[in-house]
């Protein structure tokens, strides 16, 4: 009886066995009747699907930050009004506020020369930064072990006691008689190991042309020397009075706010910050040059095109808001006022009580903007001074000055370009260059600039005339 259960429960697992044994020929049937580069393909297959799995990593990616909230608070702007050559702007009511927030936005937190707004997205956004918080900081680092090597060269490179810087800059305003005495003091600055190219050769022969009675001063280590000497010959030699002299710091800023912070420079407890040292203690020094002395101040790619002897106590307008018709933004690349000015006095104190290294702008034209902003809107404070419309010194605008270096492409340009030039000569007592945007710039021919340079004779002789382009 047991026997025969026994059969009955082995006989179930033998049908079962013989069942998986067939299933097994028959698969091995069908694999072996496929072709041997299926087979290949599909072990493959499984093999990179099995190495995927297995060295897969999963990159954690950091949450988006909050987006901080905008400050769209306006500044109030002071300035004359626009004169009557002035184009209309017209929009819709709707875009008025947005485009005046929009232009304070860029106002504040956008470097001027900047190349292109597409950099700002990677910038302002963290998540998508390339370069590692280390490397940043070594180049930070860097940067500023650079300018702090600039500075401590810049002050060994002073070498004229006071008494002799003044003596030297008073002799040079007098003249050996009461007629030979200049007429019109201009000051240039020239904080660079370099000397003098055709574009700042240019610049010092336009002041002679329409002032051949003035007086420039160049504040200059590097001029003030044999070389530079034999630079400004040329000059010498036709009678014009020109002369380089290394800057006086202590002399040039005693008895003003910058003494002080000269002097925390000096210690280090003033950082020059990334900004080029040379570049902000030329915006003080020109403050200072025409606090002590007065007269004008005049950046070396400013061409001088007709005589500033109507003016006075003037600082040009860069930029104008074209819904107010105000001006939006000063510029100090040309500086016209009498000696121990309030206004300048103004400058120099928030140069002092302000700087900030680190921000381009911030102690140049920002500054005398804000100043001059704060100034106008106390009317009881009378500083007797006069803000000109842009066209006076800067015609064009430093995004535009590419079109003043190009010729003629066709007849209608042709006809453009002689206008606009026409218009500079009748409207304008300077056009500046805006170097850092039209150094590495050919001056074509026929362009706005060929034109003006035909008037002048050290760098447009210097320059052949059988090429298509010219140096400047």
């Amino acid at each position: 009886m047991d026997c025969r259960k026994s059969d009955y429960v082995m006989i179930p697992l033998i049908i079962f066995i013989t069942q998986l044994q067939d299933l097994r020929r028959s698969t091995l049937s069908v694999l072996l009747s496929l072709p041997s580069s299926l087979i290949a393909l599909l072990l493959i297959l499984l093999l990179a699907y099995n190495s995927f799995y297995v060295f897969c990593i999963t990159l954690p990616f950091p949450a988006k930050p909050p987006p901080e909230p905008a400050n769209l608070s306006p500044p109030k702007l002071a300035g004359k009004p626009l004169p009557n050559w002035a184009p209309p702007f017209r929009s819709s009511s709707s875009s008025k506020i947005q485009s005046s927030v929009m232009y304070v936005v860029k106002e504040e937190n956008a470097p001027m020369f900047l190349k292109s707004t597409t950099h700002l997205a990677s910038l302002q956004n963290p998540t998508k930064s390339m370069i590692p918080i280390s490397k940043f900081k070594f180049q930070r680092s860097k940067r500023f072990r650079k300018h702090k090597l600039k500075l401590k060269s810049i002050f060994m490179e002073t070498k004229l006691p006071s008494s002799q810087f003044s003596t030297r800059m008073r002799e040079f305003f007098t003249g050996n008689s009461s007629s030979n005495s200049c007429k019109v003091r201009f000051f240039m600055t020239w904080i660079s190991s370099k000397l003098f190219g055709n574009r700042e050769l240019l610049a010092v022969e336009s002041v002679f042309k329409s002032h051949p009675n003035a007086c420039l001063v160049i504040i200059s280590n590097s001029l003030d020397s044999n070389k530079g000497l034999q630079i400004l010959k040329p000059f010498s030699d036709s009678g014009f009075r020109v002369m380089a002299i290394a800057p006086d710091f202590d002399y040039l800023f005693h008895n003003t706010p910058a003494e002080a912070w000269f002097f925390g420079l000096q210690k280090g407890n003033v950082r020059p910050g990334a900004v080029s040292i040379g570049q902000n203690l030329s915006n003080l020094l020109r403050l200072a040059l025409l606090y002590k002395f007065g007269g004008i101040y005049l950046d070396t790619d400013v061409i001088v095109l007709r005589s500033f002897s109507e003016l006075k106590n003037v600082i040009g307008a860069q930029t104008i808001d074209l819904q107010t018709g105000n001006w939006s933004r000063l510029n100090n690349a040309v500086l016209v006022f009498d000696k121990n000015h309030p206004l300048l006095f103004k400058f120099i104190q928030e140069f002092a009580l302000t700087f900030d290294g680190n921000k381009w702008g911030h102690n140049g034209p920002y500054l005398v903007s804000r100043v001059v902003s704060r100034v106008t809107e106390k009317p009881n404070l009378d500083f007797n001074f006069t803000v000109v419309t842009p066209s006076s010194f800067y015609p064009v605008n430093w995004s535009r000055i590419r079109s003043i270096f190009r010729g003629p492409k066709d007849e209608v340009h042709s006809k453009w370009l002689l206008t606009k030039l026409k218009h500079i000569r009748s409207h304008s007592f300077a056009l500046h260059l805006w170097n850092s945007q039209s150094r590495r710039l050919k001056v074509q021919k026929g362009s706005i600039i060929d034109h003006i340079m035909s008037n002048f004779t050290i760098c447009y002789n210097s320059s052949s005339s059988t090429t298509s382009s010219l140096s400047l």
